[in-house]
């Protein structure tokens, strides 16, 4: 029943618009219908195999579920190993279709932030809902991709688009030194015309939302320094400020002095006293310390986001100018760590999404509109967005990110990938720039 009802679902969806539709695109509709169990036990098998980014052994597999399927349309994949890293590795794959076409990147992920010691390993389904470790984030989201490159081929529109795929490996915590991890995908974006991110798709109050950019992920670490002794000689000339009040200061400042449209800011750790360790990953600290010993060390760890890399730049200036001004007695050091780039709003990536609407009205579908980037984390789609048009949220809907509550709404495959099979159709056919 729930098979029948869905179908009907998307044939009463599409119907009105086929009218709109090429004969090509109207044959893509139908392959995604009829795909959709496919669809579903391809994301259960993906889900079922633990792939959190830490389990080399279980994102191997995941990659070796999805090697046949790239290959089956008639793409070159290759492995591109991240042991140099402590990564598993990037499944890329490559599709040659008329010379001066545009080329399109598609980017997915292949890892989970779900670890195999999680209690959470198996997908379940209730009827249209499924649940399960990275069902929505973002193995649902690959599932969107390949359902649409297969209708693409039923359809005859495939055999002509210049497409590559970049499936990472590692996107929920990228290998360090990022200039290693991603030297592929941003190798890939410079060669590209078009950038296609199929992480989830926002929903708000039952609307679709166009993403047309993502903020930047820039973690931080700040280290204050000072005078240790006896606390009677707090605040002297010879003693001065200590650690905790000059990381007090810093922290204040930043909260009075950086707040901007689009940019928001956090302290995730702190810690202060007369010994301070941190781990080398910044998520773990111990300190020791007495209310009568000024303490000679004090740690934060946090991070900032923005939407473009000129307000990452003016942001991080701010912070070492607020950071140098140190008190009596005092001294601190700030860091920023490998960043996860921003996909600023161009008006490249809004003409993007007037494409997409363009085939939203044609399948009878309500527009799109732009979505708070507020709204949106930072992604590997960042790293290319510099260089080329880019458009995110072109996979599953679904909640629950980061805990055992994922989900996905198994209806959403079918119509994710319609719009996305007719989309890369239509911009395979202009002109490359």
């Amino acid at each position: 029943m729930i098979r029948t009802a869905l179908l009907s679902a998307a044939l009463i969806l599409s119907t009105p618009a086929l009218a709109a539709l090429s004969p090509a695109e109207t044959k893509m509709v139908g392959a995604v219908d009829a795909a959709f169990d496919a669809d579903v036990a391809l994301l259960e098998r993906m889900v079922n195999q633990n792939s959190g980014t830490n389990n080399i052994e279980g994102v191997t597999k995941v990659a070796e579920m999805l090697r046949p399927e790239l290959e089956a349309l008639g793409f070159k994949v290759r492995w591109i190993p991240q042991g140099e890293v402590q990564r598993a590795g990037h499944l890329f794959a490559e599709h040659k279709g008329k010379p001066g076409t545009k080329r399109m990147l598609l980017i997915g992920h292949m890892d989970t932030v779900f670890e195999p010691d999680s209690p959470f390993q198996r997908f379940s389904r209730e009827g249209t809902v499924g649940k399960g470790p990275g069902a929505a984030d973002n193995k649902g989201g690959v599932v969107v991709m390949l359902s649409a490159l297969k209708a693409m081929k039923a359809a005859g529109t495939l055999k002509d688009a210049n497409i590559v795929v970049a499936l990472t490996g590692d996107e929920e915590e990228a290998g360090k030194p990022r200039s290693i991890s991603r030297r592929d995908l941003i190798a890939e974006g410079k060669r590209a015309d078009v950038a296609l991110d199929f992480e989830g798709l926002v929903r708000l109050n039952g609307q679709d939302m166009g993403s047309i950019a993502r903020r930047s992920s820039n973690t931080w670490t700040l280290k204050t320094s000072g005078e240790t002794g006896h606390s009677s000689s707090i605040f002297s000339e010879r003693m001065g400020d200590g650690a905790v009040f000059e990381m007090s200061r810093i922290l204040a400042r930043f909260r009075a002095e950086l707040p901007e449209p689009s940019l928001t800011f956090n302290v995730g750790l702190l810690a202060g006293g007369e010994r301070v360790d941190v781990d080398a990953e910044g998520v773990r600290a111990t300190a020791t310390g007495k209310s009568n010993i000024i303490p000679p060390t004090a740690v934060a760890v946090g991070e900032f986001r923005s939407l473009s890399n000129e307000q990452t730049e003016r942001v991080k200036a701010k912070m070492i100018a607020i950071a140098a001004q140190n008190s009596a007695k005092t001294k601190s050091e700030l860091v920023f760590n490998d960043p996860y780039p921003p996909m600023a709003p161009t008006e490249g990536n809004r003409a993007l999404l007037a494409r997409l609407n363009g085939v939203n009205g044609d399948l009878g579908l309500p527009a799109m509109p732009e979505l708070d980037p507020l709204r949106r984390g930072a992604g590997d789609v960042g790293f290319v967005a510099a260089d080329l048009d880019s458009l995110a949220g072109l996979g599953v809907a679904g909640g629950g990110y980061h805990t055992d509550r994922e989900f996905v709404d198994l209806t959403s495959i079918p119509l994710q990938a319609k719009r996305a099979a007719i989309l890369m159709s239509r911009i395979s056919k202009e002109k490359a720039r």
